[in-house]
């Protein structure tokens, strides 16, 4: 799945869902529900998201929602073959992001 996000620093929770086409709840949900999801918080308790964390929640996205793994067999599958798992994800992020900036050239002719 292409994100489509400005280069920044931190992001809104709605931001991110808006980008994910999610509920704001869902990514709270998931955050609560994996551990390798740690925004920020500031003193009035908005999350602030890092681009680590927007780089986990589409590893998530695309275990459960594009795979069809449940919550539990996401956790585990990240447990043990993360760096496997990261690898390709990584791969087809980067084929995605290079497919969608051909559609964007394509329509401009």
């Amino acid at each position: 799945m292409y994100i489509d996000l400005p280069e920044k620093r931190y992001y809104k929770i709605g931001e991110v869902a808006k980008a994910f086409g999610v509920n704001t709840s869902l990514i709270r949900f998931w955050e609560k529900e994996f551990d390798v999801l740690k925004p920020k918080k500031n003193a009035k308790g908005d999350r602030k998201f890092t681009p680590e964390d927007i780089k986990n929640l589409q590893l998530i996205y695309y275990l459960v929602k594009d795979k069809g793994f449940t919550l539990e067999g996401a956790k585990q599958h990240l447990k043990e073959e993360k760096k496997k798992t990261l690898h390709s994800f990584d791969i087809i992020r980067k084929l995605e992001g290079v497919k969608n900036e051909l559609i964007k050239i394509k329509n401009q002719l």
